[in-house]
């Protein structure tokens, strides 16, 4: 490329102020520089379109390209609107009834979800019943324990009533016997 352009400050400072310049907003100069570029190859004698001129003119090239194809299928093909209309009808029904079959599906994966949920719930209840039928136990067996130590302590206690019981008659027989 060097070849087409000589070395000149002109051409550093444009290469300069290309790089410096964000992409959207090109400078005036970088505009001149495409334009002398972009002329100096067509004036080349060489065709546009063997050359690669850049991004915009590849872009053009191809646009170019692309409506030429499109316009060559339309004058090939006459279009039959009622056939497009039928497909268009078709896949609107194939698309119909796959709503139709994802909102089904959608209301199984609910209503599963539901039981999934109260299976849920109602272990979360059991699980809270239990807990709390655990503490009740519990509470009872330390009622069943401490009421057994008081019927020992009372066992006791009837005992030692019975022994002193005893020992007092044995007091009375001895201080009668004294007292004749």
């Amino acid at each position: 490329m060097s070849y087409m352009y000589p070395r000149t400050k002109e051409l550093s400072r444009t290469r300069k102020s290309l790089s410096d310049s964000p992409p959207s907003s090109p400078s005036p100069t970088a505009k001149n520089f495409r334009h002398d570029r972009a002329s100096r190859l067509d004036s080349g004698g060489a065709d546009s379109k063997a050359e690669p001129l850049g991004r915009t003119s590849s872009y053009t090239r191809r646009e170019t390209r692309l409506a030429a194809l499109n316009k060559q299928e339309d004058d090939t093909s006459p279009r039959d609107y009622k056939k497009m209309y039928e497909d268009a009808l078709a896949e609107n029904d194939k698309l119909k009834s796959r709503l139709d079959d994802s909102k089904h599906e959608l209301t199984k994966i609910r209503s599963q979800l539901d039981k999934v949920n109260q299976k849920q719930d109602r272990i979360s209840e059991r699980s809270t019943v239990l807990e709390s039928e655990k503490r009740e136990k519990q509470a009872l067996e330390k009622r069943v324990t401490d009421m057994e130590e008081e019927l020992k302590v009372l066992t006791e206690l009837k005992s030692d009533n019975q022994r002193l019981k005893d020992e007092n008659g044995a007091l009375i027989r001895v201080i009668s016997k004294l007292s004749k």
